[in-house]
């Protein structure tokens, strides 16, 4: 039989933990509806288990509909100065789970956009970037490859001379950033300040898949769709092990992934519940 392990550092982050847990909290007193701007957790399975137990989910645009006896929750992404303003103004009532990390970046942000340029290593579009650029008023450059950076600098939107701060998203790729960075300081010069934002427990998460990717035939790397986490750790663990399958839940396995292994490590984002792990650790072995 096939032995299968779970990657013990996987699962929720500390972030995504706080804000599950507050949400679940105030829905165990009744006190009204709870709305997430946006999904608290990118991960489906999750995000239905949280729904069953009265977990709303709703975009900007739907906020006027909301009234005084719903709470609005910030997710651990955070948001720009705006959307706090905004639902002030509505009379909302407001629960703030940012992460303590990303509360941090962001004030790192703000005080860096009043004395440099700012740029940003991110997802164009991702929440916590969005929030970040926020904190600047809208005028820090958001790059996700360093073809993007070339392109600014090539046409005019950046340029040389102008002191100029970088940043990360915080769960992004620390091998990536450390490329942008280098293409950075070509392009802008060697006094560009680099200031090291990746998540600690994000940055750890490279070292400890890679070490266990090596030890197992098989990798089933568990992550919802929209995880923005998930697919950059996925594809480290398919740089390291090939035979490396990303599913959302126990019903995408597949028993030809397993042929003529001998073990299998299942793992996932920190955005990936620890019972779903579970439950596709103890699938595995019945296929």
């Amino acid at each position: 039989m096939i032995s299968v392990e779970i990657e013990p550092h996987s699962g929720f982050c500390g972030g995504v933990i706080r804000a599950i847990t507050t949400a679940e909290d105030f829905l165990s007193k009744g006190d009204g509806r709870l709305w997430s701007l946006g999904a608290i957790v990118h991960n489906e399975e999750e995000l239905a288990r949280l729904g069953q137990k009265g977990l709303g989910t709703i975009d900007h645009d739907g906020l006027s509909g909301l009234g005084g006896s719903d709470t609005v929750l910030i997710r651990a992404h955070g948001e720009p100065p705006q959307t706090y303003a905004r639902l002030q103004e509505a009379g909302l009532r407001i629960i703030d789970c940012t992460c303590p990390v990303v509360l941090k970046l962001q004030r790192e942000v703000k005080e860096a956009a009043e004395r440099s340029r700012v740029v940003i290593f991110g997802k164009i579009g991702h929440p916590e970037v969005l929030g970040l650029v926020g904190q600047t008023g809208g005028r820090a450059l958001v790059a996700e490859t360093p073809e993007q950076l070339r392109e600014a600098f090539a046409g005019g939107v950046l340029g040389t001379g102008e002191p100029v701060e970088l940043f990360s998203q915080t769960t992004m790729s620390p091998e990536g950033y450390r490329e942008l960075a280098e293409v950075l300081r070509r392009l802008a010069g060697p006094d560009v300040v680099v200031h090291q934002s990746i998540c600690a427990q994000v940055a750890s998460r490279h070292k400890e898949l890679a070490e266990f990717a090596r030890t197992h035939d098989v990798i089933i790397f568990v992550s919802g769709a929209s995880s923005s986490n998930g697919k950059v750790l996925f594809e480290w663990c398919r740089s390291i092990n090939p035979r490396s399958h990303r599913i959302a839940s126990h019903a995408d396995l597949q028993p030809s992934w397993f042929l003529g292994a001998t073990s299998a490590g299942v793992c996932g984002a920190t955005s990936t519940p620890k019972w779903l792990l579970d439950l596709v650790a103890r699938r595995i072995p019945e296929l």
